[in-house]
């Protein structure tokens, strides 16, 4: 799966799950700052992410990723 295919995936999911506003989502955009993602929701995107990717992980993880480009790249790391 290419970066450009995780990020369509992801943008799905945010907008049709969490309803973020597609137009703010952006490389640069920030997870909770931009996106609003809140930490009840961070748990959706847990089992989102088990479900459509097939790792586990941890809530712990979003500590290092800020950026939606940070949470593609990590997806693309675990999966490549």
């Amino acid at each position: 799966m290419t970066i450009q295919e995780i990020q369509e995936t992801v943008t799905g999911f945010l907008t049709e799950e969490l309803e973020i506003d597609g137009s703010k989502i952006s490389g640069d955009a920030r997870l909770k700052e931009d996106l609003g993602i809140d930490s009840l929701e961070i748990v959706d995107v847990v089992v989102y992410v088990d479900q459509a990717f097939g790792f586990k992980m941890r809530p712990e993880d979003f500590r290092e990723i800020k950026t939606f480009d940070d949470f593609c790249k990590h997806i693309e790391t675990k999966i490549g």
